[in-house]
């Protein structure tokens, strides 16, 4: 707060105790409600407890509170400034001639700040802390209510081979992930750059070792000679481990600083990125979804008390929030699908909502 007024702190920590009363209020919810889904999912084991049910929703709330954080700073925001309000303070903060904008820009910068800390600390912590709450509740519902495990699917390579993964199951065990019932389908690309189908290995086991798949029981058949057995063999990979259980899960699961790599070995794979990039772009552009409730929560709550309809602007600009969050996952899923540009589709939702928010501010306070 160097370089600031004495009313300019005032006004900014009164907004940080709005947000960050609205930031317990909105996780104590979160974290009641996943307990509940929980213990209804998992809970219903006999040999499972109240404690170990709670432990997975702490793994899993984080990724929860990740997703409504745009809604902690519009009600953290409009809670102070209507408090601010109904005390007058705003009364006699326009008495002495100070202008709006000069306590709303270091409450927009200081959620731009957070949406830059959410996206490089909060991020990666919620996706790990996600991936360890999906091995535990799997841990524990294993072969529970005739759960049964899925086909794997894994697709690696480069610019000369592809290899097609198939395994009946997976697991971790001590950071390694295991395959079990693998088949490999190799491809090597032609001068044309075609895949040519050039052998398949079929093992009982393979385990993602640093560079290279260690399988076991090994049975190797080319086209067109008989196959031959082999106790162990190593097959060169261009994955590690949390590559590979990146590929089983959603593009929301992979931490920010990870994406990139997910990214270039997806399309190294000859897969589709879109879902990785439009993530990578939602997350860049999260500082300003921040600083845009922030303004928007200033702008639905200037008007002074007495003239009336405070409560009810304050509520269209909750209203307003609830517009942008679902204009948000509605442009994710058109940038998804392939009928929005993936740019447009992650920074327009922020934009318009930055927009709108100058927009009301500039007719509230200048006229």
């Amino acid at each position: 707060m160097i370089g600031l007024g004495r009313l300019e702190r005032y006004v900014l920590v009164r907004t940080l105790g709005g947000v960050g009363a609205a930031l317990a209020v909105i996780s104590a919810v979160i974290v009641l409600v996943q307990f509940v889904d929980l213990s209804r999912q998992v809970g219903v084991r006999a040999d499972v407890g109240a404690a170990q049910v709670f432990g997975l929703t702490l793994l899993r709330s984080p990724s929860v509170i990740q997703i409504l954080l745009p809604f902690v700073f519009l009600f953290g925001g409009i809670s102070a400034y209507v408090g601010l309000n109904r005390r007058s303070e705003l009364v006699a903060m326009r008495a002495a001639g100070i202008s709006a904008w000069r306590f709303i820009l270091p409450s927009a910068m200081a959620a731009l700040v957070a949406g830059a800390l959410t996206v490089g600390v909060l991020n990666p912590v919620a996706a790990a802390l996600n991936a360890r709450f999906e091995n535990d509740r799997a841990r524990l519902m294993e072969n529970y209510l005739g759960d049964t495990p899925k086909d794997v699917w894994l697709r690696q390579g480069d610019d000369k081979n592809q290899i097609v993964i198939h395994a009946r199951s997976r697991d971790t065990v001590d950071g390694t992930v295991r395959l079990r019932g693998v088949s490999l389908f190799v491809y090597q690309k032609n001068k044309a750059g075609a895949p040519e189908f050039k052998r398949r290995l079929e093992a009982a086991e393979a385990r993602l070792m640093p560079g290279f798949w260690q399988l076991k029981d090994v049975r190797e058949a080319t086209a067109g000679e008989s196959s031959v057995r082999s106790d162990s063999l190593s097959i060169r990979s261009t994955l590690d481990a949390e590559a590979a259980m990146e590929r089983f899960a959603s593009p929301d699961a992979i931490a920010f600083w990870r994406l990139p790599a997910a990214i270039r070995l997806t399309e190294q794979a000859g897969f589709s990125a879109s879902g990785y990039r439009l993530r990578f772009e939602q997350l860049l552009a999260t500082p300003l979804l921040f600083a845009a409730m922030s303004i928007l929560a200033a702008a639905f709550s200037l008007r002074l008390a007495r003239l009336g309809g405070l409560a009810g602007l304050a509520g269209a600009g909750v209203a307003l929030g609830f517009v942008v969050f679902f204009f948000n996952q509605f442009a994710g899923a058109l940038g998804k699908g392939d009928i929005l540009p993936l740019f447009a589709a992650a920074w327009a939702p922020p934009v318009v909502a930055l927009l709108s928010g100058l927009t009301l501010l500039c007719y509230t306070e200048d006229g």
